[in-house]
């Protein structure tokens, strides 16, 4: 849990009175900035100011205290309203993750009691951290220092990087339904003074007809000079940014419907005739301005509100990770503490129910832990002694003691929060041919606007000028591009949340729309269709020594390799409880093998070709390591002194889920070819029992890169997975990279989409994902292009000559809201998609 920076509210000095402050040598020792009690003599950091010397749980809270001192000074208790010194406070309370300050320990449980009573509406939301930038939901590229609007789009910009959890609700939500309620409470009244003549009921008994016009010009003017006025700042600056957008054509169409109908009000005797209806008065359209604004509100919320359930897949995450986690001290004591709190190296204890807290290793305990909400594998997996705990997991039922390895931004939950927020904003290719076709639409439908007006008044039926005003302002309204603006970035931001519930990462959108399209996947063999933790499997002798010594020897010359292949062998040789000599003069020949002395005798342990240089003929074992090869297992000669003594074999075990992936990875279309640094016939025996389609055998880490570049050369698509530092090149090179999570940091930076879990069913997971994105994107665009492609002719009277009516600037606003509100409520289906 993050350190509140607001846990008070007044910045004063001194305690309450003299009566409350406690002499120093009784007072509680607290850390000023989160509240923690603090051992003072425990060697924790410290800071003077104003001749006095602080004390803090972490280095973290003091450089918090150092920036800004006057902040945590003092709080206000929140029953009382006294000044409480924060450093000193004997009682002190959380409630919802914020810290209070109280003077009494009978103000302490009257507001545990009943909090909500003397909290108010809650605490303000906390302010954005300094130097926060902020950027366009539909602009990706726009980042400014301060918050403001879009100069390409007029969309409030929000706040770039990792929501904190409490910034209260969006500022511009919270405008605009206040907005569009008092829009709304105005325009009913003028759509029942306007409508009533067409449902026969006049007001003509009781108030003149002129009278009726000043009641809407009354009732208008605040919706339209008020309400309407972010409406006309976001269409004025578009036109001084010369970016036309959604607002140019809004401010256009109700300025015009608003000004027409002010001069019709005050100057009647101005228009011609051509301008007056049957009965000789001069039509006014308020209800048209005021109702078009309370639509576009009512359009704009529904839109503010679809968009923060797209951030909730990131709030979701967040609230992962528990706000406390329980310490066990030095002394074995054991208390709850905030997040922050926890450093590496701390002992934590994980109780049943518990969500693990940070990163870290298991030192005591077992139990299952479920990892579906980091890895998307619905089945618990057994933690026991040494097994690593991901922070935001469940522990099921045992009891477990962890020792904590990373913590705050360093754990897998923080770098997941962070992959999910930079890939909600990035931006994704397709999104270019909506921007193309906006940049042309907005000074394309002003002309349709103009040439509608020039075709009503010349040659339409009279009154002429009101029809010619009509279809114009129609025009304008029904054709905001937002639906076309919002098609893409709904999907990818949705999309993206969805696959972080799964355990797919995707870096950037762009990834995400490549990976819909490639037809070629490139894995690595070992870690990727392999568990990666290669086990001994047969030993040959084949000579005087018996397997058991020739294990033990070729074991004591592995014991200082950290090569996999050579746990592997310690491993086996430690099961069958054998005594394990280390070796000395060890040498390791890259690509070949390892020699040395073990117990005395000269031992080499490699391949073929290490034996060819050291002389030794293999031919006496030669059927049996075809045999173990073409089994898929990984064959080593040993030697003792220049006799051949026999050969270990080892294998890396398929993982149980890969040729199930493999055949849903078809299905979808992608041609499977493996790129392994092992044998060819290794290779080629765990290809075949899989069904991979080209086997590339033998290769080094840039000859992986140079396997895709030459498979792009062929015209392919081309994603690669892999988990490991020699993965890193291809990676990087790749239309798409794809990295396992279990993998080196250097593979997960090189890559475009991370998977949590390091198997092949999370790349079927991507694939899905992608397909289905692409598939809601394409949907999007083709109902805003169809939308705007019928809407305008329709606003600009096509229809008129077959239903003998206009389209009513009202219902065009109308129209308008529900484009955008459906390519939301479009996107947002991708938050059920199946994977």
């Amino acid at each position: 849990m993050a350190h509140s920076d607001h846990d008070h509210h007044a910045h004063t000095t001194g305690c309450c009175s003299a009566k409350d402050a406690a002499p120093v040598a009784e007072a509680v020792i607290r850390d000023p900035v989160c509240g923690m009690t603090v051992d003072p003599v425990a060697g924790k950091p410290t800071a003077e100011h104003d001749g006095r010397v602080y004390h803090f749980c972490s280095e973290r809270c003091r450089a918090k205290f150092a920036a800004e001192a006057g902040k945590y000074l003092a709080a206000t208790d929140p029953v009382c309203g006294m000044s409480v010194d924060r450093a000193t406070a004997k009682h002190f309370s959380r409630h919802e993750g914020q810290g209070f300050y109280f003077c009494s320990a009978g103000c302490k449980a009257k507001f545990e009691a009943e909090p909500a009573k003397y909290l108010g509406d809650g605490p303000e939301p906390q302010a954005m951290p300094k130097g926060t930038q902020y950027t366009c939901p539909m602009h990706p590229e726009i980042v400014r220092d301060k918050p403001g609007s879009c100069p390409k789009c007029g969309m409030a910009l929000e706040p770039m990087g990792i929501p904190s959890g409490d910034e209260g609700p969006n500022p511009e939500l919270v405008d605009f339904t206040r907005r569009f309620w008092v829009s709304a409470a105005l325009s009913v009244p003028l759509l029942i003074i306007a409508m009533a003549p067409m449902l026969g009921l006049t007001f003509a008994s009781f108030v003149d007809e002129q009278a009726m016009v000043w009641v809407e010009l009354a009732l208008a003017s605040p919706v339209v000079l008020w309400a309407a006025f972010p409406f006309f700042h976001r269409g004025w600056e578009s036109i001084l940014n010369r970016s036309p957008n959604m607002w140019t054509l809004i401010s256009l169409g109700v300025g015009a419907a608003y000004l027409y109908s002010v001069i019709a009000t005050l100057f009647p005797d101005i228009f011609p005739h051509q301008f007056r209806g049957h009965d000789g008065t001069v039509p006014v359209y308020f209800e048209a301005a005021a109702v078009i604004v309370a639509l576009v509100f009512l359009g704009q919320v529904l839109e503010l509100r679809a968009r923060e359930q797209t951030g909730s897949a990131i709030r979701a995450l967040l609230d992962l990770a528990p706000k406390t986690a329980r310490l066990i001290g030095e002394d074995g004591s054991e208390n709850d503490v905030p997040l922050d709190a926890v450093k590496v190296g701390d002992r934590l204890r994980i109780r049943p129910g518990d969500a693990v807290p940070v990163d870290g290793i298991v030192t005591e305990g077992r139990s299952s832990v479920d990892e579906s909400m980091i890895s998307g594998e619905p089945l618990p997996v057994e933690k026991t002694e040494g097994d690593s705990l991901t922070g935001g997991t469940l522990n099921k039922h045992g009891s477990l003691i962890m020792r904590a390895e990373k913590v705050g931004a360093e754990t897998t939950l923080a770098r997941i929060v962070e992959l999910v927020a930079k890939a909600q904003r990035s931006r994704a290719p397709i999104q270019g041919l909506a921007d193309r076709v906006s940049f042309y639409f907005v000074p394309a439908v002003v002309l349709v606007a103009i040439s509608a007006f020039i075709a009503w008044a010349v040659f339409g039926p009279e009154p002429r000028l009101i029809f010619a005003i009509v279809s114009a302002v129609s025009v304008l309204i029904i054709a905001c591009p937002c639906a076309l603006g919002l098609a893409t970035p709904m999907s990818i931001m949705t999309a993206t949340g969805r696959g972080a519930h799964a355990g797919v990462l995707i870096k950037e959108a762009a990834a995400l729309e490549r990976f819909a399209s490639v037809d070629t996947l490139i894995v690595d063999k070992t870690g990727t269709l392999t568990e990666g933790r290669p086990k001994l499997t047969d030993v040959v002798a084949a000579g005087a020594i018996a397997e058991k010594e020739l294990l033990a020897l070729a074991a004591g010359l592995e014991k200082g390799s950290e090569h996999p292949l050579a746990e592997a062998i310690v491993e086996g040789a430690a099961e069958r409880g054998l005594k394990i000599s280390a070796a000395s003069d060890f040498e390791a020949v890259t690509g070949k093998g390892v020699s040395g002395l073990v117990s005395g005798k000269k031992v080499a342990l490699g391949n073929a070709a290490m034996m060819a240089d050291l002389g030794i003929d293999i031919a006496s074992v030669s059927v049996n390591a075809e045999t173990l090869q073409v089994e898929g297992k990984t064959v080593m000669f040993v030697a003792v002194g220049k006799i051949l003594a026999g050969i270990v074999a080892v294998a890396d075990p398929v993982k149980a889920t890969t040729s199930e992936a493999i055949k849903a990875l078809h299905d979808s279309g992608l041609k499977i070819v493996m790129a392994t640094g092992d044998n060819e016939r290794t290779a080629r025996a765990i290809a075949n029992r899989l069904g991979i389609d080209e086997v590339r055998a033998g290769l080094l880490p840039e000859q992986k890169a140079a396997l895709v570049e030459e498979l792009r050369a062929k015209g392919a698509g081309v994603a690669m997975a892999g988990d490991g530092v020699n993965d890193a090149p291809a990676l990087a090179a790749a239309d798409v990279g794809i990295a396992m999570g279990t993998g080196a940091d250097v593979a997960v930076e090189s890559a475009g989409i991370t998977l949590v879990k390091g198997d092949l069913n999370g790349i079927v997971r991507a694939r899905r994902l992608a397909q289905a994105t692409i598939r809601n994107i394409r949907q999007n665009l083709f109902f805003a292009f169809l939308y705007n492609v019928l809407g305008v002719p329709v606003a600009a009277g096509v229809l008129y000559p077959l239903t003998g009516t206009l389209l009513s600037p009202m219902l065009a606003a109308a129209a308008m809201s529900l484009s955008s509100v459906s390519v939301i409520a479009n996107a947002l289906r991708l938050r059920t998609l199946k994977l």
